[in-house]
């Protein structure tokens, strides 16, 4: 597995191994990040890399401009091949490793983020909860079925590729429609 395009294009990374894994492709990232990055919300963003395995989404994002990224895992072994993957990048200094559960950790977090990506293991089915506790102007979303949005949200883009379903939500904004000031005529 390799970052596939910007600052750290072509560095290689460490993937986590078992059955219970199933790392982004470089299709599947690519095609992701190309869309984030035509809806203008990688740059100087603010990450939030969710069961982050190895790393490999929120490194593309710093590889594309995000200003920083926050790694969440509640697996030791993931973290370690975070932490071996961020050091072969060089790019500590815009990341954060943190070995939580997703909800403890988004239940406690008081960081406001731009973009949350989403990738837990494909028997994952806490959506519903999981959804509530976040606020992000985007959510990226890959799992095995597509994900309904919660309240307040919409789903911008859903794609399949292959077994994955790539799902794009973010907040309904309200549009408040503004009528120009009447002219008063003397």
């Amino acid at each position: 597995m390799r970052i596939v395009a910007g600052s750290l294009r072509g560095r290689k990374l460490s993937t986590l191994t078992g059955t219970d894994v199933r790392p982004t492709g470089d299709r599947v990232r690519e095609a992701v990040f190309n869309a984030l990055g035509s809806m203008g919300v990688i740059e100087d963003a603010t990450v939030l890399d969710l069961f982050a395995g190895s790393g490999a989404l929120g490194l593309e994002a710093i590889s594309r401009g995000a200003k920083h990224v926050t790694f969440v895992d509640s697996s030791p072994q993931a973290l370690a091949i975070v932490r071996a993957n961020i050091a072969a990048c060089d790019c500590a200094d815009t990341c954060t490793v943190v070995r939580s559960e997703a909800a403890a950790h988004l239940a406690r977090s008081q960081s406001a983020y731009d973009l949350v990506l989403l990738d837990p293991p494909y028997e994952f089915d806490s959506w519903p909860e999981l959804l509530s506790g976040l606020e992000a102007q985007t959510l990226v979303i890959e799992s095995n079925r597509p994900i309904e949005a919660p309240a307040g949200s919409q789903v911008l883009r859903e794609r399949r590729y292959g077994g994955t379903v790539v799902t794009v939500m973010a907040p309904i904004l309200a549009v408040a429609i503004e009528r120009p000031p009447s002219e008063e005529h003397s």
